[in-house]
């Protein structure tokens, strides 16, 4: 069983840069595959990126060279670095595991999920 507690969220002007957190439990966080999804009011919930146990990344088009992912399995904490953020970004941001050795790109997915958290852009 794996919990994950999302934090960082918050309001931030177009333009501005946002990290978020994702603090795991579990011993076997390094094998996980870790992935943030983001769901906007009226919106299904989306792929935004994915880090896999050896630190291989991939993003969104949408977020490319804007967003980082990146773990510490020491921590067992995974990051959102986000920049030049935009009012198409708004959304709840979800952390999630996927207990496998592939990448994943829809919500289905994934086995565990955090809460939560809020990212607001305005304009």
């Amino acid at each position: 069983q794996v919990q994950l507690v999302e934090s960082g969220g918050g309001l931030v002007q177009a333009g501005g840069s946002l990290r978020l957190s994702c603090a795991a439990s579990g011993r076997t966080f390094s094998t996980y595959i870790m992935g943030w999804f983001r769901q906007a009011p009226g919106k299904e919930r989306e792929f935004v990126t994915a880090i896999s146990w050896s630190g291989g990344t991939y993003y969104a088009d949408s977020v490319k060279g804007r967003f980082t992912i990146s773990r510490d399995n020491a921590k067992n904490t995974v990051y959102l670095q986000m920049n030049s953020l935009k009012p198409e970004d708004t959304a709840v941001y979800y952390c999630a595991a996927r207990a496998s050795s592939s990448v994943y790109y829809t919500p289905n997915g994934y086995n565990y999920w955090g809460q939560g958290t809020q990212v607001t852009v305005s304009s």
